[in-house]
């Protein structure tokens, strides 16, 4: 085996979809499905333990703990078949105790798992086609019983044992709700279902009896003994505001960061969406379910028998994304409380962990409260780029969630996460960790690492990079563009370098120690070496039947690691392939070497890491760990060799410690520093600036009003001191006479009670003596009757003994009897048993002697066929001789003429291929000058479009700024106003309402104009029928016409017989006269249809015209409600910074007033009392003069009132607009129609 070894120091990931995917080990230790397994993680001490699953595993799909936390069941996807294990988690690690399989089970995927109370029975549900329901005493790896789950849409949720019965089982599912109880092997069903079959999600055990249930339609359900007890549809939940207001300012935000349109993915879900009850969780007081997306409810039992809610918890606000959306968007699937019921523990869909700390008592408790992460927002997609840092211990990934994360791997943190508008498909990090390459569909940024926040620097015009990379030097970095390797400079930011020659998509990019020279590979096969003086290919090596998906590089740079589709690691130098390390069945996906180039690890599409020594082995000699659930996207090893990163398309991240065979960490001949600088904006470091000034003075604000306010306490508290010593002394005193008559009663008391009790004892001796004397006689009277009885049970004994003696006496005489017959018939049997073996002798004698002459006869012919056959052989010996020497000459021939045809094929070969390469090359010039063109094009375009962006951000950043301005001095001018504005403010909430009223009149006004539209619109159809009737009858009568002259083409023919003329005319006259009528109506009713014809065509234009009409009166009322809504915004946050400052107003008034009242107070105990003592504070001083608040009163009333000639103001300017405060005018509609008819 290889020397290298790497053990897992931290893991960030979540699976989702596992049944039971979140419990507690210990109060402070989680157990959850994480990559290929399980994952620990202890809260207080941060530290990750793995637990390895089988191998070739595809995930966790079950777990389950018993109660006593000493076992976990395990239920795996494999390749070969799903698999049931169950460890022993006391074991340091955990070990591997059963694996359960059962010829009677078919092999299928365990959904559900649940230890029995005293943990020896496992109930394990397996989903479909067939879902069945096993019990197993799993230590004896024995399988009890089976049953199947018949439903009409069958999808088993949930199993689980009753807390009390270890022979009782609950089974939820898609229609059904289940219990069996296990006796006499086999499991039978103990309760009848009724009413609709329900969708049931989860349930949970309250009592021995009581089970409470969700379904997918919100509504909860608790069962007692199988019979339905209490019902309860529960609400779909909204978010509170703080998180709606939350990510509102959050759009604000990242609209001037990044540029593009949201995703309407969560619009309008929170009206549209139904309550689901995804989860449920018992505790002592009750009972935790969650009913819509983000939000835990709290139900407590009640007196009454009844649960009622008591609080919500929320999932928090994501504090790193730029999109708005909410967090709070995510199904919850797991809820899981601690032993001690201190903190409670949830899953959701999107792959997150998050805590609650329960309050300890009533009173802490909120009415809606927030959760926390469990350790870090983890990715929720599969991983496309990782890459790490030189300077700095930390390593960046980009996910398919939108998402790049910071990572330190050193201590096992999330540095910064932020979350864009598209996918990111690489990341790149600059070796002193201050900046980092973001890949994304429509660009490449160039983003810098702050202190707390990530802020795009400059933007590349590369679409869908795959694969970009930092130079070591950090001077340079690489980008993919399609087919082409584009080299960067990182102080000018200039194209410096294009490498061309790549046929397919470029999957790698890596560069030399000394970054001279360029690697990289693709999915033709072909893996170059790039020199970046010349920008040409040094080296290449191509090998059209591989995809190559990951290179690395050896320390040298000599040597190129390669892995792709075609399972085996490769070796390359000097442009060819020294060395091939097979995969046995797998396929690698990635590739990584240490720096100091003696080790070699390599990620497989089962998500295994495999470590191998350096010369790579021949043999199947390394390493395999078993870790991630998805193939593994990207790995690297760090630049001191310490830690090995592994990134997959489950979206989990692993760090691994690289140490040696025997446990120890591998050192270094020189000991890495790492840098601790970090990059901070200067307008964050101003505004912090600004937030200490403004802070201090707030402090010294508060301290003065503190020692302020401190001096009137002690003041009031010394008064009342003294009050409170007066009322205690007189308390003191009444409580004194009140001990003094007590005391005396009590001895009066003493005294009575002394002369009852000893009346009663003399009673008490009285009542013994009596008592006695009957129990002796009693006593008598039973000893009597008790020698009685046991003389009547030793005549019994004697008599049952005799019986049993007689008894004995006959069994012995039948045994004896029984034994003679069986000796006499065994003697039989042994007789005829000596003449069956005599005759078998014989006939065994006989056998041999056959079978002796038969060998004989066999031999003789043997020999006879040896002889024949010997002189065949030599005879064909003979001719094979003569043609092999024809043969020879034959070949010569035949060597020298392939020998000419393989040189003129060879030659045809060259030509073609030299042919196909040119054609090839011409293509894709072509393509990729047209591909150019149109890029530049729609470039230039974009760029005109967001100059004029840019031109008119900064118009409205100036006209902002004024704005500010103007605000600015409008604050300070009311933060010295004092007295209230409170008849204002109702005079603008008047105002307001009667704007709404006049909104509202201006809708109901749409409604009827889109009525009277819709009239016209049926008037139309009516008449676009009679045209179609006309037409119909037009048509009808021309083929009558037709059919007439015909009819009268005939008749002409009779001309000469007058009798057939008559006839033929009266026929016409029958058939075709009553036509004719009506012929010569319609050509009296044309005057009409004319004069309908115009009348419907002067409606059209009517209806036209007043179809402009109201889509300009639509504008307008548009216009006019955006406008009346700005100004109502507006409003209304004045109304609020005037009540602030009302209240600010009245604090100050007050303070005023008592300091007024205080140096009252003073200036009569000195007038009183003179005093030595002078006042120091200029406050006090201030405070004295009363007429400088008089002065300053005054002030504020002339503001208040100039303030109110404003509002005045506005309020008639308001009036004066019609189109915003006036009504329309009412188009009649019923008039012109009148018109119109007659």
């Amino acid at each position: 085996m290889s020397v290298v070894e790497a053990q897992p120091a931290a893991v960030f990931g979540c699976r989702p979809g596992v049944s039971g995917g979140i419990c507690f080990l210990e109060e402070q230790l989680v157990l959850y499905a994480a990559g290929a397994a399980c994952a620990q993680f202890h809260t207080e001490q941060r530290w990750h333990k793995f637990i390895p699953g089988r191998e070739k595993s595809r995930g966790v799909r079950a777990l389950a703990v018993s109660r006593s936390r000493r076992y976990l069941a395990v239920s795996e996807m494999a390749e070969e078949e799903p698999a049931l294990t169950v460890y022993e988690l006391t074991a340091e690690p955990p070990r591997r105790r059963r694996t359960l399989s059962a010829a009677e089970l078919p092999a299928r995927e365990t959904v559900a798992l649940a230890f029995s109370p005293d943990g020896r029975y496992l109930a394990a549900a397996t989903g479909p086609p067939e879902a069945q329901l096993a019990l197993w005493l799993w230590e004896k790896q024995r399988l009890l019983a089976v049953v199947r789950l018949e439903a009409a849409d069958i999808g088993v949720c949930q199993v689980s044992f009753s807390p009390q019965d270890n022979a009782q089982v609950c089974v939820t599912g898609n229609g059904f709700f289940k219990l069996f109880k296990y006796s006499e092997g086999t499991l039978k069903q103990i309760n009848l279902q009724k009413g609709e079959p329900q969708n049931y999600l989860c349930h949970a055990w309250l009592s021995e009896e009581e089970i409470i249930c969700g379904t997918a339609t919100g509504k909860l359900f608790l069962f007692e003994s199988g019979e339905l007890l209490w019902q309860r549809d529960v609400e779909y939940r909204k978010p509170p505001k703080e998180l709606e207001e939350g990510t509102r300012a959050k759009d604000y935000v990242s609209s001037s960061d990044v540029s593009g349109e949201p995703t309407s993915e969560d619009s309008g879900s929170l009206q549209d969406s139904l309550p689901q009850i995804s989860a449920v969780a018992a505790y002592s007081k009750g009972f935790a379910c969650s009913s819509s997306p983000g939000v835990v409810l709290l139900f407590e039992k009640t007196n009454k028998e009844v649960y009622k809610e008591s609080q919500e918890i929320w999932l928090p606000r994501d504090l790193f994304t730029t999109v708005p959306k909410l967090s709070g968007r995510q199904d919850i699937t797991c809820i899981c409380f601690s032993p001690s019921e201190e903190v409670l523990v949830v899953s959701t869909t999107k792959n997150q962990l998050y805590m609650f700390t329960m309050p300890s008592a009533d009173y802490l408790k909120e009415e809606s409260s927030h959760f926390e992460y469990l350790h870090f927002p983890l990715h929720s997609a599969s991983i496309t780029g990782l890459d790490v840092c030189i300077r700095r211990p930390i390593v960046a990934t980009c996910s398919l969630d939108k998402s790049v994360r910071v990572w330190n791997y050193k201590t096992n943190t999330l540095e910064l996460c932020k979350e864009f508008w598209e996918e990111a498909y690489t990341v790149a990090l600059h070796p002193t960790g201050l900046f980092c390459l973001v890949g994304f569909s429509d660009k490449l940024r160039f983003i810098s690492l702050l202190y707390e926040d990530m802020h795009v620097f400059k933007d590349f015009p590369v679409r869908e990079c795959r694969e970009c990379s930092f130079s070591n030097g950090g001077h340079l970095f690489a980008a993919v563009n399609g087919n082409v390797i584009q080299i960067y400079s990182c102080t000018t930011f200039e194209n410096t370098n294009n490498l061309k020659g790549h046929s397919g998509k470029i999957h790698a990019v890596k560069w030399s120690a000394d970054d001279s020279k360029c690697f990289s590979c693709d999915t033709h096969g072909a893996v170059y070496e790039w020199n970046l003086s010349t920008g040409k290919r040094e080296m290449e090596c191509v090998l059209t039947s591989c995809i190559y998906s990951s290179i690395a590089l050896h320390s040298d740079s000599k040597i190129i690691f390669a892995v792709g589709s075609d399972q085996t690691l490769k070796e390359i130098s000097e442009s060819s392939v020294h060395h091939e390390v097979p995969a046995f069945d797998v396929v690698y996906t990635a590739v990584a070497v240490s720096h100091s180039g003696d080790m070699v690890f390599v990620g497989t599409s089962l998500g295994t890491v495999r470590s191998m020594k350096y010369p790579l082995p021949l043999c199947r000699d390394f390493n395999e760990y078993q870790a991630h659930a998805g193939a593994i996207t990207k790995m690297s090893v760090t630049n001191d060799d310490l830690f090995l990163l592994t990134a997959s398309e489950d979206g989990s991240i692993f760090f691994w410690k690289v140490c040696s065979k025997k446990g120890k960490i591998l050192k270094r001949e020189k000991e890495f520093e790492y840098a601790e600088e970090v990059l901070i904006m200067k307008s964050d470091i101003e505004e912090k600036s600004r937030t200490i000034l403004d802070l201090q003075i707030r402090v010294k604000e508060l301290q003065i009003e503190n020692d302020y306010q401190l001096r009137l306490k002690d003041m009031s508290c010394y008064e009342k001191i003294k009050e409170l010593e007066e009322t205690f002394t007189q308390e003191l005193e009444s409580l004194k006479n009140k001990h003094q008559i007590l005391q005396a009663e009590k001895d009066n008391q003493e005294m009575q009670h002394q002369l009852q009790l000893s009346e009663l004892m003399n009673k008490h001796a009285k009542e013994m003596r009596d008592l006695e004397s009957d129990s002796n006689q009693k006593l008598l009277m039973e000893n009597e009757k008790y020698q009685e009885l046991q003389v009547d049970s030793q005549r019994m004994q004697e008599e049952y003994e005799k019986q049993l003696h007689n008894l004995q006496e006959s069994k012995n005489r039948t045994v004896e009897e029984l034994t003679d017959y069986y000796e006499e018939k065994l003697n039989e049997k042994s007789l005829l048993l000596e003449e069956a073996e005599e005759d078998m002798r014989q006939q065994l004698q006989a056998h041999e002697e056959i079978k002796k002459q038969i060998e004989e006869d066999e031999d003789r012919e043997i020999q006879d066929i040896k002889i024949k056959y010997e002189r065949w052989l030599i005879e064909e010996k003979e001719s094979n001789l003569q043609l092999k020497g024809e043969i020879g000459v034959m070949n010569k021939r035949l060597n020298s003429l392939q020998k000419e045809l393989k040189e003129r094929n060879n030659d045809i070969e060259d030509m073609k291929l030299e042919q196909q390469n040119l054609q090839g090359i011409i293509k894709s010039l072509e393509k990729d000058i047209s591909m150019l063109n149109t890029n530049i094009e729609k470039r230039t375009n974009t760029i005109q479009e967001k100059e004029k962006h840019i031109y008119d951000l900064k118009k409205k950043n100036q006209e902002l700024e004024k704005f500010k301005f103007v605000l600015d001095h409008r604050i300070e001018q009311f933060k010295k106003q004092i007295e209230s504005r409170e008849n204002d403010i109702k005079i603008m909430q008047k105002q307001i309402h009667e704007m709404e009223r006049e909104l509202e009149q201006l809708h109901k006004e749409n409604t009827q104009l889109k009525l009277n539209i819709t009239q016209l619109q049926q008037k139309l159809k009516a008449t676009d029928n009679e045209l179609h009737k006309e037409r119909q009858k037009k048509q009808n009568m021309e083929a009558l016409i037709k059919r007439f002259k015909m009819d009268l083409h005939n008749c002409v023919g009779f001309i000469q017989d007058y009798k057939k003329l008559k006839a033929g005319i009266r026929e016409l006259y029958t058939k075709y006269v009553q036509q004719l009528e009506m012929v010569e109506m319609e050509e009296v009713d044309t005057d009409l249809q004319q004069e309908y014809m115009r009348q419907r065509e002067y409606l059209e234009r009517n209806l036209a015209a007043l179809k402009k009409k109201v889509v300009k009166d639509q504008e307008v009322h548009q216009a006019a409600y955006t406008r009346i809504m700005q100004e109502n915004v507006s409003l209304i946050k004045e109304i609020n910074d005037l009540r602030q400052e009302l209240t600010v107003a009245h604090t100050q008034v007050h303070d005023l007033q008592s300091a007024l009242k205080l140096t009252k107070k003073k200036q009569a105990i000195q007038d009183t009392a003179p005093s030595n003592e002078t006042l120091s504070s200029p406050a006090v001083l201030r405070l004295n003069a009363q007429k400088e608040n008089e002065k300053i009163i005054e002030m504020q009333l002339l503001e208040i009132q100039h303030l109110r000639d404003q509002v005045q103001e506005k309020g008639q300017g308001l009036e004066a607009q019609p189109l915003l405060y006036g009504m329309l005018p009412k188009l009649n509609l019923e008039r012109s129609h009148k018109m119109h008819q007659h």
